[in-house]
């Protein structure tokens, strides 16, 4: 039976959080009608109006909202600038409330996750949004148990996801629920996805993050990310910096809130997490990224992610 995919639209709401799932939908579709197979979705943008201009200025056709009893499978809520806005819309939250108690699934992209709270549907659940609303959410929501870490989360038949091109990650994952794994690998080649990412790897880069600090260190984090294998003593860095220890030290700290140390085993361990999800042995691993033993990545990895590089490298790893 084909599968009725409903993805809400709005005013300002972000283009790629309505179009990337929509297009994750309609890729399998043409993979199926390529195999003469029946095609297992029905992808539509629905509004309360025929048309909403996202926050990028392009203008979007939309099927008016349908009753919300009206048989579908899944919901999907984006995010973007406006979701503040339809949040305070009280037939709008009241219609997502009402369709998500139709759906066989509901799910959120990004600061989606708002409207999904405000009418209720978060409430003792684990969920997840952009990383740069968790605090704000967190305040407004307590009630939801947010981690802010993951790109997507489940639970039950509640899906949330990170910011934008996470929506990417979330709709092949709905797609390998119901198609199969095969199936959604064969939509993420086609879309030249650069890999299909679980959904406990995290939404934080090391590296970008670095990057906010103002960039008056982002040579050094070249240079450190080239480097990760030596030991990286703070002398070296202080000499790479032109500065001297003491003085690197205050104003690395002043800059990008971490000390030296803390950034470096920060990109040790976000390397080492990339490496580990390609099936990289875990020995040459640590010697790669400079933990100088297997011993002490595994408490660097135990300490900030819960889990063992081994363990990590067998849920995670193609």
């Amino acid at each position: 039976m084909q599968r009725r995919i409903e993805i809400l639209a709005y005013k300002n709401v972000q283009l790629l959080d309505v179009a990337g799932p929509l297009q994750v939908f309609a890729t399998a579709n043409d993979l199926a009608g390529m195999s003469r197979s029946p095609l297992p979705y029905q992808p539509v943008a629905v509004g309360e109006c025929g048309s909403a201009v996202t926050s990028s200025g392009l203008s979007i056709g939309l099927e008016e909202l349908p009753r919300a009893d009206a048989p579908l499978d899944t919901l999907i809520v984006p995010g973007g600038w406006g979701v503040d806005r339809a949040s305070e819309n009280p037939a709008l939250v009241d219609w997502v409330r009402r369709r998500s108690a139709a759906a066989r699934r509901t799910a959120s992209v990004c600061s989606g996750a708002v409207l999904l709270a405000t009418a209720g549907l978060l409430d003792g659940r684990r969920a997840v949004t952009h990383w740069r609303r968790c605090e704000e959410f967190s305040k407004s929501f307590p009630k939801v148990r947010l981690d802010p870490d993951p790109i997507f989360v489940r639970d039950g038949n509640i899906w949330t996801s990170a910011g934008v091109t996470a929506g990417i990650d979330l709709a092949l994952a709905l797609v390998e629920a119901d198609l199969g794994r095969e199936t959604a690998l064969s939509v993420a080649r086609q879309l030249v996805v650069f890999l299909k990412r679980p959904g406990g790897q995290s939404q934080f880069s090391t590296a970008l993050s670095l990057q906010d600090s103002g960039g008056r260190f982002d040579d050094l984090h070249a240079w450190i990310m080239q480097n990760l294998h030596r030991p990286l003593a703070l002398a070296d860095l202080a000499e790479q910096a032109g500065m001297s220890s003491r003085s690197f030290s205050r104003h690395y700290h002043q800059e990008t809130g971490r000390t030296p140390a803390r950034a470096i085993e920060e990109m040790r361990l976000e390397t080492a997490r990339r490496l580990l999800e390609q099936g990289g042995h875990v020995a040459r691993i640590a010697t790669r990224c400079g933990f100088g033993s297997e011993e002490t990545m595994r408490r660097a990895f135990t300490r900030r992610f819960g889990t063992s590089p081994q363990a990590y490298r067998e849920r995670f790893s193609a």
